[in-house]
């Protein structure tokens, strides 16, 4: 299965598409200029600053958006007006990277390094009310993260783990446990080749999973075997999602951070394809 570029290069680090279900559009982000960029019915692309960095974002139950951006979490109004940032924590050398909404209304994201030298990001968990709890520690590259259509099952990558794990999940308390490795993406063996990034879940409770530095989205099946694989031209894929009326469509980000002006002409743009099989719905902030 071949994917098809879908826009013009339109980012430096594309990243996190969503479908937002309240507003029927779909959004992404150029994570290192601190874009978000959605796309209006008409296909013209508007691209709004939010910060340093825009990390991640899901839409809001009553209109808007919560984002992740450098150091914490915003909200947004469905004007596109942006309240204060909530900070999550203060060390300048770590980020926000990517993040996702439990079944319940609540927003978690991952941070990591700058530099991306050893464990020292955490993942972290935003309440509707605007309580702010770090879940768990010890991530380097916090990126995909998902739950299954019953909610108690949740799906995580800390890239350099070269893994997808799995939690359970008490969707009372919101948190995750008994974590244990599913899928492991071997980077020096088979065919593509690259890391662990971004995923989505279909319908069928298939995992499609975004393979940095490997031209590819993977989908693996509930038992996390490899069943499917979408191919792109651009070798730095970083995430996916369904979308459209139907989320019949996937939609992938790639990016062209520290590439040369003239490699991978396509990196930058988004893609799509169309899988045969629908996507689960994201979950939506609930306050």
């Amino acid at each position: 299965m071949k994917a098809e570029q879908f826009t013009d290069v339109c980012t430096y680090h594309g990243e996190g598409p969503i479908w937002d279900s309240v507003a029927g559009v779909l959004r992404w982000v150029d994570m290192l200029n601190g874009d978000i960029l959605t796309m209006a019915p008409d296909g013209s692309i508007g691209r709004q600053h939010v910060g340093t960095i825009a990390a991640a974002m899901r839409p809001r139950a009553g209109g808007g958006l919560v984002v992740a951006v450098e150091h914490g979490f915003l909200l947004m109004d469905g004007d596109g007006h942006a309240g204060p940032e909530q900070t999550a924590f203060t060390d300048p050398t770590i980020r926000m990277n990517e993040g996702g909404v439990d079944r319940q209304g609540r927003f978690f994201c991952g941070s990591m390094p700058y530099d991306q030298d050893g464990p020292r990001g955490a993942f972290y968990r935003f309440g509707p009310d605007g309580s702010i709890r770090e879940v768990f520690g010890e991530v380097t590259i916090s990126n995909g993260v998902a739950w299954n259509a019953a909610g108690d099952t949740m799906f995580y990558v800390d890239t350099p783990t070269h893994r997808v794990d799995v939690f359970d999940y008490d969707a009372a308390a919101g948190l995750p446990s008994g974590r244990r490795p599913l899928v492991h993406v071997d980077p020096d063996h088979g065919t593509p080749h690259g890391a662990p990034d971004g995923m989505a879940l279909d319908v069928d409770g298939g995992l499609w999973v975004a393979i940095y530095r490997g031209h590819a989205v993977h989908r693996y099946t509930p038992e996390g075997k490899l069943d499917q694989v979408v191919e792109l031209p651009p070798s730095q894929v970083t995430a996916c999602a369904f979308g459209g009326p139907g989320l019949d469509e996937l939609f992938i980000t790639t990016s062209r951070e520290n590439l040369p002006d003239d490699a991978e002409p396509q990196a930058g743009a988004l893609f799509q394809v169309q899988p045969g099989v629908r996507g689960l719905p994201l979950g939506t902030f609930a306050g």
